[in-house]
């Protein structure tokens, strides 16, 4: 016996069931429509990088490296241009750090080596015995008849063994012209150990009547010998070297015979003043010239010479006004 069919469950209609009826064969529906790709528009052209000015890398205008992997707007990586420009600058400033502390190295080391020099110079100069004076090498020169070289020597040899540069030639020559017929002198050093000394020696012009004979005398009346019998070579003034008011007339006359030239001056045998403006001189052929005062002494002995030569004659020569001169 068969088993009795089991009741069909109703499933969901299909379209044609749900109409009633058998669906016709259907017509081919078109295929929808796709939805169309979009187009994305291109980014705004960028403007050309800039390279960078220390490593000659491109920049981008933001200020950041265009360097980097991947296309379109790759990432970006601030600070690197910065960095390397900081490091770059630092170098610099290192170098030129270094740069100066060599150079303020080598300017204190010159110094140093500078003062060093000028030490040991300075104590060969000055302390050593390499510069100081050695007797032997003094030379002394002008001496004349009036001054002993033997004094000057003994005064020179006080300051053997000094060092030249710290020789005293100031106090030394002081000291020479205190000497006995020394008027003037110069003292020269001769390196590294020598001393020139070089003499004005007074030379006698006059001789002046003194107690116990006669006082030897130069042109600035300055006594350089004396005598007990006046000297041929010499003439005699006939004023007092302690008579009153005859310091200014002695002073006049030995004026005179001072600026005498030698030939004149050996031809004169004896002067006389009897005041500052009455000099007169006899020389050994007798002839007497006035002379008057000691001023324009020069002019009045081209005068005598010329008038010595156009009157042989005359007895008599008056200069005292050497612009009208007088003959007798």
């Amino acid at each position: 016996m068969r088993p009795p069919a089991r009741p069909r469950t109703a499933g969901p209609a299909r379209p044609a069931e749900r109409s009633g009826a058998a669906a016709p064969s259907a017509a081919p529906q078109a295929a929808p429509a796709r939805p169309r790709p979009r187009v994305s528009e291109p980014p705004p052209a960028a403007s050309a990088p800039e390279p960078c000015r220390d490593h000659g890398e491109p920049v981008h205008p933001a200020g950041s490296s265009t360097s980097g992997s991947g296309s379109g707007a790759g990432p970006v990586r601030p600070g690197v241009v910065s960095t390397r420009m900081a490091d770059r600058r630092a170098e610099r400033d290192a170098e030129r750090a270094a740069t100066a502390r060599h150079r303020l190295l080598r300017r204190v080391l010159w110094g140093v080596l500078a003062l060093v020099l000028v030490g040991a110079a300075g104590w060969v100069a000055f302390f050593s015995p390499v510069l100081a004076l050695d007797a032997e090498q003094v030379v002394v020169r002008g001496e004349g008849a009036t001054v002993d070289v033997a004094q000057v020597r003994d005064v020179v040899d006080d300051a053997a063994g000094v060092p030249l540069p710290r020789l005293d030639t100031v106090a030394l020559r002081e000291r020479i012209l205190g000497l006995n017929g020394v008027k003037d002198v110069r003292l020269g050093r001769t390196w590294p150990d020598g001393l020139d000394v070089t003499l004005t020696a007074r030379v006698p012009v006059a001789a002046v009547p003194a107690p116990g004979g006669y006082a030897l005398l130069d042109d600035e009346g300055v006594q350089v010998g004396e005598s007990p019998q006046p000297p041929d070579a010499l003439p005699v003034v006939a004023v007092p070297i302690e008579e009153d008011g005859g310091t200014l007339a002695l002073g006049a006359a030995l004026r005179v015979l001072g600026a005498l030239p030698p030939d004149l001056a050996s031809q004169v045998a004896s002067v006389t003043a009897d005041t500052q403006d009455d000099v007169r001189t006899t020389l050994h052929d007798g002839v007497a010239v006035h002379w008057g005062n000691g001023e324009r002494t020069a002019l009045k002995v081209r005068v005598v010479q010329t008038l010595r030569a156009a009157a042989p004659e005359a007895r008599i020569l008056d200069v005292s006004s050497p612009e009208l001169p007088v003959t007798r």
